[in-house]
């Protein structure tokens, strides 16, 4: 297994790197990981979402959006998330405000948005849509995601989230609460998380990466 994290301009892939470099994020990465969010959150989840060519793509996937994808040894997509600055557009701010309960939206370059998380091995039988926040995977991708958001001068993370990535946070050992009770959206219960960044989880002595 190995990371690939970084924009529609830039990117890095290795076992064990622990930041986004300069490079060129391939469009046919881009193109697995908007067909794995199809099949994870469209064809798995039932989320009503705008899709286009079995592809799940939206407003928020702009060239600097950050995506940090999973891949196994054969290049397929197992896992991904996506990482937007909160001082632009991002989900929480535009689409689910009400997720906050009434307290103010973030707003600061130092404060990224975790969404689009997802870690579901569609070739493996051990592995499903519900059962995928206490995979390895999705431990190993959360640290990587939050390294990644690290290296974009993050200090603090807010995600929306389904009430499974609760379970993982606790799991992992990151010091995360509720920004707000959880809400009911087209079905799913969904809720906003403050995950604060520790130096500690992110230093060169963890091991971040599976190699």
């Amino acid at each position: 297994m190995h990371f690939i994290s970084g924009t529609e301009a830039s990117f890095t892939t290795s076992a064990s790197s622990r930041a986004c470099a300069d490079g060129v994020f391939a469009k046919s990465v881009l193109a697995k990981v908007s067909n794995y969010r199809y099949k994870v959150f469209v064809e798995t989840l039932g989320w009503q979402l705008n899709t286009k060519n079995n592809e799940e793509w939206d407003q928020f996937d702009r060239p600097d959006t950050v995506y940090v994808a999973a891949e196994d040894d054969d290049g397929q997509v197992i896992g991904c998330a996506r990482l937007l600055p909160t001082h632009r557009p991002y989900l929480l701010g535009e689409v689910f405000p009400q997720l906050m309960a009434g307290l103010a939206l973030p707003c600061s370059a130092d404060v990224w948005e975790l969404s689009r998380f997802a870690a579901v091995d569609f070739n493996s039988k051990n592995t499903s849509a519900l059962q995928q926040f206490s995979s390895p995977v999705a431990i190993k991708l959360l640290q990587q995601s939050i390294a990644c958001a690290a290296a974009q001068g993050a200090k603090r993370l807010i995600t929306v989230s389904p009430i499974g990535i609760e379970r993982l946070l606790r799991r992992a050992g990151f010091r995360a609460r509720r920004a707000g009770p959880p809400t009911i959206v087209d079905g799913h219960p969904l809720f906003a998380c403050w995950i604060e960044i520790d130096p500690v989880e992110i230093s060169p002595e963890r091991d971040l990466l599976a190699s």
